[in-house]
């Protein structure tokens, strides 16, 4: 059946979400319509409309339209792409010399989907064919494209944000499917509201996901209510334990430890300790142990915020941290959850001060604006002789009762002498 293919929007009347792209006089509906399109880079989840937007622009503005994958195509399936656009574009060049042809001029647009998987060689391919216009090109992303997309091709083209799917989106989905007239077998199956709430929520904005996980119900569903008629099917009753037991065998966290979702739930979980939101910070270290992230990792930056946040507010916190860092080590997964939780609600709940944080990095921007400055004598070794005759240590003295510089040596070299780091 293939729900998610079968079902995939033709137009943009028929297109659900990014209505802040799409709606009436929104940036790529107007492109549309002018038909003056530039190249694209769409950015945003999984699920959420890239591919289905860009067959959408090819068909509404009758382009030839050549599809490549990131993952499994390279530079070979790229240049042949672009010797057929060439010999394209040379016979379109002959039929217009033709007064009375009537061929159009039609655009090509290249389509690559997860554009973040071509290494840098493969996108610098490209250039010379998008600056001159001969393709017009529809990436598309779910990693950050300033990271992922080199600046030369990224600066000849739009990138276009796409937002997760809200519920009420999902919503209208699932009514669509329900409602296809070319699937008698949709049309009998009835989705209460428990079954619905819990399909959206598990489906975390994705809307192919979403109509894979419904089509599996589809078919393995085993309620049905007794046939209308003799020899009739009768409704297939879509139940939540059924979702539920579909979702034990599917993830669909967006959660991956070298991409995109790796630094922000990291930022969101250290600035969440910061700010002592026990229950976010917690929150962020779930999602990260579902994610499958190193537990080491994670304890390791917890070790740095116990002196970059903490500090002298509550020096125990490096202890406690080291402890969890050694216990993350010695334990490993699943048991090493509990003692990274039990670091978090200490470091979240301890009072913060970055008091000596903010003392060294002041101390270290004077290291850089006066490089090797002299250090003062009187605070030098002094092993010989000669050293010693050129006042190395002259002033210091470690004696019982009287250890440190003579009273008005200072212990910072003299351009610095005065200086305050730490408040």
């Amino acid at each position: 059946m293939n729900l998610a293919h079968n079902l995939r929007p033709q137009s943009l009347k028929e297109f659900i979400g990014q209505n802040h792209l799409v709606g009436q006089g929104k940036i790529l509906s107007n492109m549309i319509k002018s038909k003056s399109l530039s190249s694209l880079i769409f950015w945003g989840p999984p699920g959420t409309g890239k591919t289905t937007l860009a067959h959408i622009i090819a068909k509404s503005i009758n382009a030839n339209f050549y599809q490549l994958s990131g993952v499994t195509s390279g530079k070979k399936d790229l240049l042949n792409i672009i010797s057929k656009t060439l010999s394209l574009s040379k016979e379109t060049k002959q039929s217009l010399t033709n007064e009375n042809s009537n061929i159009e001029n039609s655009p090509s647009i290249l389509f690559i989907d997860e554009i973040h998987r071509w290494n840098k060689a493969q996108q610098d391919t490209l250039l010379p064919y998008v600056e001159s216009g001969l393709i017009t090109l529809i990436g598309a992303t779910t990693e950050n494209p300033s990271f992922e997309v080199i600046s030369a091709l990224l600066s000849r083209c739009r990138v276009f944000v796409l937002k997760s799917l809200t519920d009420e989106n999902l919503n209208q989905i699932i009514d669509n499917a329900l409602a296809n007239n070319n699937q008698s077998q949709l049309k009998k199956t009835k989705l209460n509201s428990d079954a619905r709430e819990l399909l959206i929520r598990l489906s975390g904005g994705d809307a192919r996901v979403m109509l894979n996980a419904l089509e599996i119900a589809i078919n393995t569903s085993p309620k049905k209510t007794p046939p209308l008629s003799k020899g009739g099917r009768g409704d297939l009753i879509i139940t939540p334990s059924t979702i539920t037991d579909i979702f034990q065998t599917q993830s669909t966290s967006l959660y991956d430890k070298k991409a995109d979702e790796h630094y922000n739930t990291i930022s969101a979980f250290i600035k969440s300790m910061r700010a002592s939101q026990i229950d976010a910070a917690l929150h962020y270290l779930a999602r990260m142990i579902d994610g499958g992230e190193d537990p080491k990792f994670i304890a390791r930056r917890m070790v740095i915020f116990a002196s970059e946040d903490i500090g002298m507010a509550q020096p125990t916190a490096l202890v406690v941290a080291n402890e969890v860092f050694r216990a993350v080590e010695t334990i490993g997964y699943p048991e090493a959850a509990i003692n990274l939780a039990h670091g978090t609600v200490y470091l979240a709940s301890a009072k913060k001060s970055r008091a000596s944080y903010d003392a060294y990095s002041r101390a270290l921007q004077d290291v850089r604006d006066n490089p090797n400055e002299p250090i003062p004598l009187h605070l030098r070794n002094a092993p010989t002789k000669l050293m010693k005759d050129l006042g190395y240590a002259k002033g210091y003295s470690w004696q019982k009762g009287n250890v440190g510089a003579r009273k008005g040596l200072s212990y910072l070299p003299e351009k610095l002498k005065n200086k305050k780091y730490y408040k």
